[in-house]
């Protein structure tokens, strides 16, 4: 007798929660070493154009260990079933899926990884929506940024300010070299502390409600999150020819971004990735 899917995905949500809980804070989204400090900016003032990168950057190392039943977050940027998510989340995962709600489980049907960023693409039928990208306008230091998730598995968000670029350098499983984006964390959810493992391949927000980012590493000593930018996304979609329609964005201030988060979650623009790896 065939056994129906909507049994196998939940024994694998089930299995995948209970590894995570098991073994804490997510290595691949930890930097390995401390970093020197950026210095702080008084956001009561519109900030500076955010410099380009370049080799002098901070450098943030990342070890990314053997592929492990896991979740993460993904976002849709179409509504023909497009969503975005980071490379670290589905690599290596021999089934992924997406979680949109009372129990329910959507096979992703192909896998897309980047070769030049932390960044990854899942393929589904469609999306119920889909969130809208800012992808070429410029960006300024202590701009705010709203990080939306499933932090240690639990629906969560972050507010955070643009610092700097810095470098992802990425070893392990696989290698890459990166600027990312450096953001200096300033609040989260209430009762959220710890790790915000989980979140990884979740959307940044700038204060319009647009995409300009996509959540990869934060580094909790130090209270700074990293996201793959503007650039990095672009080049990626373009090489997969797709085109991100988006859907409508809603303004956000530190007041009403944790609302915000909840309706783009409970609108499934913003899901939960489930990760099995095989067991042979």
């Amino acid at each position: 007798m065939r056994i129906p899917n909507w049994v196998v995905y939940t024994v694998v949500i089930v299995t995948i929660a209970a590894a995570l809980f098991s073994r804490g804070e997510d290595a691949s989204m930890r930097p390995e070493r401390a970093l020197p400090e950026i210095a702080a900016y008084d956001s009561s003032e519109p900030g500076p154009l955010l410099p380009e990168s370049n080799p002098f950057d901070e450098q943030v190392l990342v070890q990314v260990g053997d592929a492990e039943d896991g979740i993460g977050t993904a976002f849709a940027v179409n509504r023909s079933g497009a969503w975005l998510t980071a490379r670290h989340v589905v690599e290596g995962c021999e089934m992924v899926g997406l979680a949109v709600g009372d129990g329910r489980m959507v096979r992703v049907d192909d896998v897309r990884t980047s070769r030049h960023s932390d960044l990854a693409l899942l393929i589904t039928d469609r999306a119920p929506a889909a969130l809208k990208l800012d992808l070429d306008r410029e960006l300024r230091i202590g701009e705010a940024g709203y990080h939306v998730g499933f932090p240690q598995g639990r629906t969560g968000e972050a507010r955070s300010e643009l610092r700097a670029r810095s470098r992802l350098v990425t070893r392990g499983r696989y290698v890459t070299e990166e600027p990312v984006l450096a953001w200096d964390e300033q609040e989260r959810s209430k009762g959220l502390e710890g790790t915000l493992s989980g979140m990884s391949g979740g959307p940044v927000l700038d204060s319009d409600g647009a995409v300009i980012g996509v959540t990869v590493a934060e580094s909790p000593m130090r209270g700074r999150i990293y996201a793959a930018g503007p650039d990095a996304i672009r080049r990626f979609l373009d090489e997969q020819d797709l085109m991100a329609m988006g859907g409508e964005a809603y303004p956000l201030a530190a007041s009403t971004f944790a609302r915000e988060a909840d309706r783009v979650r409970e609108d499934q623009a913003v899901v939960k990735v489930l990760c099995r790896v095989s067991r042979t």
